[in-house]
């Protein structure tokens, strides 16, 4: 295998990576009260060391009082939560690392442990948001629980990330990715099941897509020019692995458009399986036809490194680790620029120093039980 391309240098904005090789974010629930401890920043140290060129967060709940779906997530805001990413940005560039937070609203889509809406009174739980009210991820199971959202609420929750990403920045983290795929509060409005507004944030293509023009032009308003902003984006949603935004490149277009003229310097391409083609009579995968209609550069994501996808594993399959000849040949060909690694860095902290060694008979099976614990 050719590894020239995926250990050479890249660069984004001011930000130089010493590869191509991302951690992938990945939701873990280990900051009570959203609190990262010395656990976390341990954790995210062992994978600088392990030789990744840069580390994506877990999401990070942005400053609002709906984004958050779990309180063992961490938080992006407060003055503990702050505390403790602060330590993590230490132990990742005392390590020779770069590390970008993930910026997270869930708006509607909500955990089955808590999805009773209704306060004691019978009254609808005010502090999740969603564009129109409705929740849910799968298109026959959609439904109205929550008052459409006011222009007040979408200015709160722009100003929610612009809090975010100023901190980010202040605090010297490399970067920002904003969250906008897998059904959540960006993607919601994204999707025109979820998001059945008639003003300027929905009547048609176009105008679903100016939250997320918001919130990019915020963030970059309380950044620099040079300070990198990634979003993650994806077709399918957490419970619709079916569900397109984009069912043809000419739609794909008409939606990365206004999000290159916001000021995204890279899209985050999440896919279950990163080889897949994405439309008809091409053999081009989402991240590809990304690239080719944005401009931008792109990362791709989705069981790199594993002869198994997330959802088998999710169900108790064990996941051997897997050669990554197409991925290599995919990155020589530019298909995209920068892999993100998930589970397979998830089990195994070395797997990029691995990698580049060539000890691929070193690389660790991937087992669920690596959910249970940080490592």
């Amino acid at each position: 295998m050719n590894l020239d391309k995926l250990f050479s240098s890249y660069k984004i904005g001011s930000v130089s990576l010493s590869n191509r090789v991302v951690m992938s974010p990945m939701t873990r629930c280990f900051s009570p009260n959203g609190v990262p401890g010395q656990d976390v920043a341990d954790y995210y140290r062992r994978r600088a060391e392990g030789g990744v060129g840069l580390i994506i967060t877990e999401g990070t709940h942005v400053p609002h009082p709906g984004a958050a779906n779990d309180v063992n997530c961490p938080d992006f805001y407060g003055k503990k939560a702050l505390l403790g990413w602060s330590r993590i940005l230490h132990e990742v560039h005392s390590a020779g690392g770069k590390i970008m937070p993930q910026l997270w609203h869930v708006g509607l889509l909500l955990k089955a442990e808590i999805e009773n809406l209704y306060d004691e009174e019978g009254v609808i739980d005010c502090k999740h948001v969603g564009p129109s009210g409705y929740a849910g991820g799968m298109e026959k199971k959609i439904k109205k629980t929550h008052s459409e959202m006011s222009l007040l609420d979408i200015q709160e929750v722009v100003l929610s990330f612009e809090r975010a990403a100023s901190s980010a920045y202040k605090m010297g983290f490399d970067g920002i990715e904003i969250h906008a795929a897998h059904g959540y509060l960006i993607d919601q409005f994204f999707w025109s099941k979820t998001n059945r507004r008639k003003d300027r944030y929905g009547y048609n293509f176009d105008a679903r897509q100016k939250f997320a023009e918001e919130i990019i032009i915020a963030c970059r308003r309380v950044t620099s020019p040079d300070f990198p902003i990634l979003m993650r984006i994806s077709q399918w949603k957490g419970q619709d692995y079916g569900a397109r935004l984009a069912k043809n490149p000419k739609e794909l277009e008409l939606f990365l458009a206004p999000l290159v003229d916001a000021g995204v310097d890279l899209f985050d391409c999440s896919q279950r399986r990163f080889w897949e083609t994405e439309f008809k009579d091409s053999d081009l995968s989402f991240s590809g036809w990304v690239k080719n209609i944005s401009g931008k550069p792109t990362m791709t994501v989705g069981s790199v490194g594993l002869d198994k996808e997330l959802i088998e594993t999710l169900y108790g399959a064990e996941s051997q680790p897997a050669r990554i000849d197409k991925l290599l040949t995919m990155l020589e060909s530019n298909e995209f620029d920068l892999v993100a690694v998930g589970r397979a860095l998830l089990v195994d902290p070395e797997w990029t120093n691995k990698i580049k060694e060539g000890l691929f008979d070193e690389l660790q099976s991937y087992n669920p039980e690596a959910l249970n614990f940080l490592s």
